[in-house]
């Protein structure tokens, strides 16, 4: 392909896919799309000479989006059926119905949006959220259009339109071969910050990797970069792979990676910014501070970072002063109260047991003590706190722990209003440790306004919209939760979660074998795919997964039902008797999956009723989960969602 000359085209992607009787309102809905932002493929781009099968697929495998317009004639298309097939796989599917028509079966686990009466404004509402998505399968933050869109364009003037862009591409297509897998090159406005190296005494470990991710997130606060999520970058801590592995692996054009010597008198930093195509140094420099002046080293590294990358990002837009504000929020300005945060982040991430757990809260605590105001270290406090609050048995202490999680997250919220980590821990601790949805939601929307760029809220975000039945807005979130963080674990159970919601259980395998790629330890995860298996009829299949899984609990109920499946009553009631014993009311919900699983509809909702009496988090599951899809139809289950909230 011939070097057009011109800047990448880094606008979101769409395959359009429609039955060729609805061109017309086709052509409406393509230039809509291109007045929000967005770049369309669909078939009136083929060229003469252009070979139609292999240039389509290469359009749909390189999208970031597949829409596709359902109308009384495109179900019976198969080839619109089998592109959305396609999008449904790569997880990327808009699903928009033209005239009220329903998606058609195996689809319709997809929140459709309804443009029935829709006319053609590129900023309606019901347009708007279908662009929405778009950009969340991209990883971009949305803005709606700058100016309501004229007229819909006749097919003719969308032709010369298509027309004009081959001449100045050099072919209509270009654009979509050089998104073709493997032609692809990350965006010059990605960056991974790899933890940095401790070059000091092994007790200050936790030192240079906070820092490192306090300059993460003070870069991500510049809206023209891209930062890879620290759970991916971590990935690299202390790893010996070359610049150009690190930056294939994460999808990024720059790395930026240093280290750091701490002692009582002075911290001196080290830091070098690599390009990602040739390992070349773009830029490098050594800091000395004294530890009183280290809280300003991480603006003033991310300030100088940006400008040496102003002229390949778009310095015309730095210049203008688009490219964010970089100043901290939600941080202090004391600095042993950043010491005891960076201390308490270091002990939370371990993940290592309710111990360091609660060590970590004990250097939240300490750094609030030295600033109350803190409204970062507020914020990981209600995490922390809300961790603990799950792991405990005692019910009582578990009600005490989430209301303190809610205190500690609105403390954050009132000390940084635009901190979306805060409004993020405050939708958590709500959602989970008073099951209601409804006031989680206000919290939950507003961090997702805030943290486009942070892979952990747009995850927690997906998860909250899969389990109240929004899909739309979970799987682009999620889309964009991954793109940031295409190597954590958590992010792709998450999608397998939300795929399960929706009971798309090949999609639900496929995320799920992904995390366990990732991390073949991680909890619930195998007890996920066991459960897919199982209502895909695959019951031997299923125990083996659900043996795999490390959370005993999960893992029991799990047995107890495939057991009863395969005829084998006395296995199946021996797990249930150790979920029992060995955990009690705190597996009210679990009891009430395997109850209903056996066809003991009256049993069940009783288990359901009593884990309501004891906030039970298990029951925010209640509203999407297949496993209980036996006892669903029963106007006890309906009532009792509804007297909670749930419904």
């Amino acid at each position: 392909m011939k070097d057009s000359g011109l800047a990448p085209d880094n606008r979101p992607s769409v395959f359009l896919s429609y039955a060729r009787a609805d061109q017309k309102r086709a052509l409406s809905v393509i230039a809509a799309l291109e007045q929000s932002g967005l770049r369309v493929w669909w078939d009136g781009l083929l060229e003469g000479g252009d070979t139609f099968l292999p240039t389509t697929e290469a359009a749909l495998e390189s999208a970031d989006a597949v829409m596709v317009l359902w109308s009384k004639t495109s179900v019976d298309s198969h080839w619109v059926r089998d592109e959305a097939t396609r999008g449904r796989e790569r997880g990327c599917l808009v699903p928009i119905s033209l005239d009220g028509t329903h998606a058609p079966l195996g689809f319709r686990q997809f929140q459709l949006i309804d443009l029935t009466k829709w006319r053609g404004k590129a900023d309606a509402a019901e347009f708007q959220a279908a662009v929405r998505a778009v950009h969340g399968f991209a990883g971009q933050p949305h803005r709606a259009p700058s100016k309501p869109a004229g007229k819909a364009p006749t097919r003719r003037s969308v032709l010369i339109g298509a027309g004009s862009a081959a001449v100045a591409l050099g072919g209509g297509y270009a654009l979509w071969r050089a998104l073709m897998p493997g032609a692809a090159k990350a965006s010059e406005n990605t960056i991974a910050v790899i933890p940095f190296s401790n070059l000091g005494d092994e007790s200050q470990a936790y030192f240079s990797a906070g820092l490192s991710e306090e300059l993460r997130a003070t870069l991500s606060r510049n809206q023209m970069l891209r930062i890879a999520a620290p759970t991916s970058s971590a990935e690299f801590r202390g790893n010996d792979q070359d610049v150009l592995t690190i930056a294939k692996r994460l999808g990024v054009a720059h790395v930026l990676r240093g280290s750091v010597r701490s002692g009582s008198e002075l911290i001196r930093v080290s830091v070098e910014l690599l390009n990602g195509r040739d390992a070349r140094v773009d830029w490098s420099e050594t800091i000395d501070r004294k530890p009183s002046d280290v809280l300003a080293m991480q603006t003033e590294i991310a300030a100088i970072v940006s400008r040496a990358l102003a002229n390949e990002i778009n310095a015309q837009a730095v210049a203008e002063g688009r490219s964010g504000d970089l100043a901290q929020i939600g941080g202090t300005k004391n600095a042993g109260a950043f010491d005891a945060y960076l201390r308490g982040k270091a002990l939370a991430e371990s993940s290592a047991s309710e111990e360091t757990d609660r060590a970590a809260l004990a250097q939240f605590d300490a750094a609030i003590k030295l600033d109350g105001n803190y409204a970062s270290a507020l914020a990981a406090r209600s995490k922390v706190l809300a961790v603990i609050a799950n792991e405990t048995s005692r019910i009582d202490e578990a009600r005490l722990f989430y209301d303190r999680a809610i205190a500690s997250a609105e403390a954050a919220v009132n000390a940084a209003p635009k901190l979306a980590e805060a409004y993020s821990a405050l939708g958590y601790a709500i959602y989970n440790g008073r099951l209601d949805p409804k006031a989680a939601r206000q919290s939950y929307e507003r961090s997702r306004e805030l943290g486009e760029g942070d892979a952990d809220v747009l995850r927690t975000f997906a998860l909250y919209c899969a389990y109240t039945e929004r899909a739309l807005d979970a799987d682009a979130a999620i889309a964009s939760s991954i793109a940031l963080d295409p190597l954590n674990p958590g992010a792709f159970r998450a999608a397998g979660h939300i795929a399960f919601a929706r009971r798309d259980y090949d999609l639900t395998e496929a995320r799920m074998r992904q995390a366990l790629e990732l991390n073949p330890k991680l909890s619930a995860a195998n007890a996920t795919l066991g459960s897919a298996m199982f209502l895909t009829g695959r019951n031997q299949e299923a125990l083996k997964a659900y043996a795999a899984e490390p959370t005993a609990f999960i893992r029991l109920s799990g047995e107890a039902i495939v057991q009863a499946r395969l005829g084998n009553k006395p296995a199946a009631e021996a797990a249930f008797n150790e979920l029992l014993s060995d955990y009690g009311a705190a597996s009210k919900y679990q009891q009430a999956q395997v109850l209903a699983q056996w066809g003991q509809g009256p049993q069940a909702l009783e288990r359901l009723r009593e884990a309501a009496a004891v906030r039970d988090s298990g029951l925010l599951l209640a509203r999407a989960d297949p496993l209980l899809d036996p006892i669903r139809t029963l106007p006890e289950f309906s009532q009792l969602l509804s007297k909670m909230g749930l419904s």
